[in-house]
């Protein structure tokens, strides 16, 4: 049977689990048989006599891999390996591999096709998309060798596990060598020396043995759910590389989308719609208001309004959203994706080396969090919120100024209404049918949780900024008259929590009504007492009931305590519910009034800010919400993946609920232009994920997707685990400890555009937030040492270490060194050490990000596991050029080249350039 090759019609799609035909099902295909964790199947290359075309050249060669799928005669290109130059037996470092999700089976051909490189940089047929399949030309940079195909169960069953194929020219007649196929087994050792010899950069020959097992020995059935559930569509690259004692390293590339990006986002804009709801009724029951006032209340709830319309909209759609699990880079712009993280990707290194154990290490890749389609024409959230802030201050008579942390403050007060009544409401109405049931004990419980909850509840409004804030809205009312005209409490010099001091006079120049009323200061105290009375009232009932029955009484707080006289007055009747339902009648009515009044100061210190600088202060709100939502994407994708792998370090689950996990950022934004809005915008909304809170519960379906629950600044990410895993987490997690984290941020622009910000800009922002952050990471290292036993870190590892990198690191950023990019290599092996959770960004995610992922693998490959320091350039490039990266800009901008030119790579530090060949132009 004649094999034709073409290509897909959109290789951006070539490395994804392919539907097939309904045929292949009924032809009882036979499936290969791996673990579900593991790839289905991988393979090295490998050529010995290659024949050149002329005497004279040497050849520069690549494999080409294609797939013929069962009961098709065509095949669709599946990937390359990196180019060897300068040998007639190549020994290819990039390896195949095929995940567990492609439909591959034993009857499966695979179709190798070698060629010949004249000129890399002219190479462009395998860095672009070719509409037809033709045999390359060769002056548009290679030339075909030969090719060879073979069924995949050929090489399963073969007795060594290895083919060797003949390489036949294009008529099938001549043979131009032979290349040979094995099959790689993560889980087995297999001893024995190298067929080949392999060649360092020099041309110096070293022999090598290959052995390798596998780390994801230690994962297990019951932990894929979680991982299915948070990734998709996984990319997989194999590599052997030579180690520096002669011995070959196994090294798998993976890379996965995230179900996350949309997830979180959506379940974010849910909450911000509820809770812009409550605020916008709240404002709509103030009250009746003076003119000035009622003028500003009404522009206030009609842009507020308009807002959560535009909320609702966005909500809307992402529903209808039914694109990639991804946001790609060229649609960072898009209004409708705002919240959506950009290019987020899960990137991910196994090294299955000889001597050491197998590890794997991860960094979450994302775009840097960033409001892009509003644009950065006049910067971002750093400076946006410092103007806003100056602007505020400097209101005048219009609106009375509230500080950022009262501001605050009162939305807390809100949001415990919110939780506490209805709270208290449930437990009265457990209290009267216990009641009502004549049971002992139940009554006693739930009086015991009652007076927790109340007392949660009258401590919540015992704060001088209800007092001022009460005043401050009688004053703002049709008619008002104070005891005291001068009311001094109002002023800010008095006291942080109040009003502006020149406003109550503005007040009294503008409110023409005649004073018809007086405005009593200690009516809010007898309200707010009244609470606790009520209670008391309850309490001294229960006493008395259960004491009529001999069953001993509840013990008070405080006995010395006088209850009111009608707490005792009351002759007692046979019925306890009778006794209690007047009484709690009474509670929910005194917490009703505080409340009420509880709920109208808070909305008026809300008015306050809201109305200083319409519209900006609610598009700043927005702008922060969006960055912040694709900062907690990022942030969720990667706590999953932390704890999944992890799950079996007691260590790491004990550092996990006494001191939190460090997340370290590396930024490689530059400080000109654009990059500098974006950085602001990042900087914010990394710092904002310091409030995140985590706990982790045992799922009770098959929906493992995580949950959002809070409010602005106080959101609460539940992490639903299988039974099985839930099982193994210490019982302080299982009771539902809260979990922290410490995000930290370092960013060091590396590009031509840092370049014009060193030389002739200002590269202030990045140098504050480098010093910022490492002050932070010092103080985790101190709470580090301070709650951890020393043996909690993997045993390579000691505090020494640590407290030099620590130094270091602190020394770089003081040094103030042009693109310093030690600063980010000492950032990130500090994260490791700490057990962190790494992230690497950049404006997509794509080039510069590609740059840095590889580089740190290669960097911990040599540092960590030996890599031959002859091959660092050659596993460097490899993973440039024919690795996941290279894939991420394909995924993105349907292009295989880097988005760079050769006059910007000249700026990039030397061992961030891409090899020639895999960048141009190209749209990003």
């Amino acid at each position: 049977m004649e094999i034709k090759e073409e290509t897909t019609a959109d290789e951006a799609q070539q490395f994804l689990p392919l539907v097939q035909a309904d045929h292949l099902a009924e032809s009882k295909l036979t499936s290969l048989k791996r673990t579900a964790s593991e790839p289905k199947l991988e393979f090295s290359l490998a050529c010995k006599d290659l024949v050149a075309p002329t005497r004279d050249r040497k050849l520069n060669t690549f494999v080409q891999i294609a797939v013929v799928h069962p009961g098709e005669q065509t095949s669709a290109r599946y990937s390359s390996t990196e180019i060897v130059e300068g040998t007639r037996d190549p020994l290819f470092l990039t390896g195949v591999t095929f995940p567990r999700d492609y439909p591959i089976y034993e009857e499966t051909k695979i179709k190798l096709t070698v060629y010949d490189v004249k000129d890399k940089s002219q190479d462009t047929v395998r860095t672009s998309i070719q509409t037809e399949h033709k045999e390359p030309r060769t002056d548009i940079g290679r030339s075909f060798l030969g090719c060879a195909t073979f069924k995949v169960g050929e090489l399963v069953k073969s007795k060594e596990q290895q083919l060797t194929l003949s390489l036949r020219s294009s008529d099938g007649g001549k043979t131009v060598g032979t290349i040979d196929v094995s099959l790689v087994k993560m889980g087995q050792t297999e001893d024995g020396e190298s067929d080949h010899n392999a060649a360092d950069v020099q041309g110096q020959k070293c022999a090598l043995v290959y052995e390798c097992t596998s780390p994801e020995n230690n994962s297990c059935k019951d932990n894929l759910p979680l991982l299915n559930a948070v990734l998709k569509n996984p990319i997989c690259k194999l590599y052997r590389f030579p180690s520096s004692d002669n011995k070959w390293m196994c090294v798998r590339e993976q890379m996965s989308e995230s179900t996350l990006s949309f997830h979180i986002p959506k379940e974010l804009i849910n909450l911000h719609i509820k809770e812009d709801m409550r605020r916008n009724q709240d404002l709509k029951e103030l009250g009746e208001l003076s003119p000035h006032w009622d003028n500003m209340h009404k522009t206030v709830i009609a842009h507020c309004d308009q807002m959560l319309t535009l909320y609702q909209d966005m909500l809307a759609e992402l529903e209808k959203y039914t694109g990639s699990s991804f946001k790609s880079s060229c649609s960072k712009g898009e209004k409708t994706l705002e919240f959506v993280p950009v290019n987020l990707h899960l990137q991910r290194m196994y090294v299955h080396s000889p001597r050491l154990k197998d590890v794997l290490y991860d960094v979450i890749t994302v775009g840097a969090p960033a409001a892009h389609f509003q644009g950065f024409k006049n910067g971002g959230l750093q400076k946006l919120l410092n103007k806003f802030e100056s602007e505020r201050r400097n209101t005048g008579y219009q609106c009375i100024y509230y500080s950022p942390e009262n501001t605050a403050k009162a939305k807390e007060v809100l949001s415990n209404i919110n939780h506490l009544q209805p709270l208290i409401s449930s437990h009265t109405d457990l209290l009267l049918n216990s009641a009502r049931q004549h049971l002992p004990d139940s009554l006693k419980n739930s009086l015991k949780t009652l007076s927790e909850t109340t007392e949660l509840f009258v401590h919540a409004f015992k704060d001088q900024l209800i007092r001022n804030a009460l005043l401050a809205l009688y004053m703002a009312r049709p008619g008002c008259v104070l005891k005291n005209p001068t009311v001094p409490r109002i002023s800010v010099e008095d006291s942080g929590d109040q009003p502006n001091q020149e406003h109550p006079h503005e007040i009294k120049r503008q409110d023409s009504i005649p004073h018809h009323s007086e405005y009593d200061e200690e009516e809010w105290d007898r309200v707010w007492t009244n609470v606790g009375k009520s209670l008391n009232c309850i309490i001294a009932m229960v006493d008395r009931l259960l004491e009529k029955e001999n069953i001993p009484s509840v013990a008070k707080e405080n006995e010395s305590d006088p209850l009111p006289a009608e707490c005792v007055a009351s002759p007692l009747s046979g019925d306890w519910y009778e006794q209690l339902y007047p009484l709690t009648v009474t509670l929910k009515d005194c917490i009703g009034e505080v409340v009420t009044r509880a709920r109208q100061s808070m909305s008026f210190v809300l008015l306050q800010e809201l109305a200083c600088s319409l519209p900006q202060c609610l598009m700043l709100t927005l702008r922060r919400d969006i960055v912040f939502s694709q900062a907690l994407a990022g942030l969720v994708c990667g706590f999953i993946i932390k704890l999944h792998s992890s799950l079996h370090d007691q260590g790491f689950l004990q550092q996990l609920h006494t001191v939190g996990l460090i997340v370290q950022y590396e930024g490689l934004l530059s400080t000109y232009s654009e990059e500098i809005g974006m950085l602001e915008d990042m900087a914010v909304g990394i710092s904002d994920l310091q409030k995140v809170i985590f706990k982790i519960t045992e799922a009770k379906s098959n929906d493992l997707l995580p949950v959002v629950t809070g409010r602005r600044g106080h959101y609460v990410i539940e992490i639903k685990l299988p039974e099985k895993m839930f099982e193994l987490l210490p019982q302080e997690i299982k009771e539902g400890k809260p979990l922290h984290v410490h995000p930290v941020l370092f960013n060091v622009g590396i590009n031509e555009q840092q370049t014009l910000a060193e030389r002739f800009g200002d590269t202030s922002l990045q140098e504050s937030i480098n010093q910022e952050n490492v002050e932070l990471l010092k103080e985790y290292y101190k709470l580090f040492t301070e709650k951890m036993p020393p043996d909690c870190l993997p045993h390579f590892q000691e505090q020494n270490d640590l407290k030099g990198l620590l130094e270091n690191l602190h020394q770089n950023i003081q040094a103030k060194k042009r693109k310093n990019v030690e600063i980010m290599w000492l950032a990130a092996m500090i994260c490791r050490k700490l057990n962190g959770i790494r992230f690497t960004c950049c404006k997509s995610a794509k080039d510069r990000t590609s740059m840095s992922v590889t580089l740190e693998q290669c960097s911990i490959l040599r540092d960590e596991h030996q890599l031959h320091k002859d091959f660092f350039i050659r596993a460097l490039d490899c993973m440039r050029r024919e690795g996941c990266r290279i894939e991420n800009v394909l995924k993105n901008v349907k292009c295989r080249k880097y988005a760079f030119n050769m006059i910007q790579l000249m700026a990039f530090p030397k061992y961030y350039r891409p090899p020639e060949g895999t960048y141009g132009k190209a749209d990003t």
